[in-house]
């Protein structure tokens, strides 16, 4: 099955693997959020055990370094696609509210990306995560 849209998460390469963990979850939960129409149906086992539903679509997983990440932010924007974000910063913070202030706090051009997220057309999303590889 071919979707019209596409799911991306670009995360920064160089972080330990539970800060890739929890960006991604975090992120994930941003698509969620903004895009109730991705989520599938409820799960159900042969035994009637019930299960949340969970995104109906793949999710692609891309690694960048810094610059790539600032650059995959500006070609997002550049597109009118609003994208979920994560900053080093969040990693301080324990709540939701501490999370915004932190993004709050600091310029564009001067947050400390470690992670996006974004649904768009599959062509836009393309462009945007154009010249990154899969994360490994």
């Amino acid at each position: 099955m071919q979707f019209d849209t596409k799911i991306a998460i670009v995360i920064r390469s160089d972080l330990q693997v539970w800060q890739k963990l929890n960006v991604a979850s975090f992120l994930t939960s941003g698509i969620a959020a903004a895009f109730p129409e991705s989520i599938g149906e409820s799960y159900e086992d042969a035994t009637d055990t019930k299960y949340h539903a969970l995104i109906g679509q793949p999710i692609l997983i891309y690694g960048a370094d810094g610059p790539a990440l600032s650059r995959a932010l500006d070609r997002a924007l550049a597109r009118n696609v609003i994208p979920a974000i994560y900053t080093e910063d969040m990693f301080k913070t324990t709540h939701d509210a501490a999370n915004r202030e932190a993004v709050r706090a600091v310029a564009r051009a001067d947050l400390n990306l470690v992670g996006l997220a974004m649904r768009a057309e599959r062509k836009v999303i393309d462009k945007i995560v154009d010249g990154l590889k899969f994360h490994s």
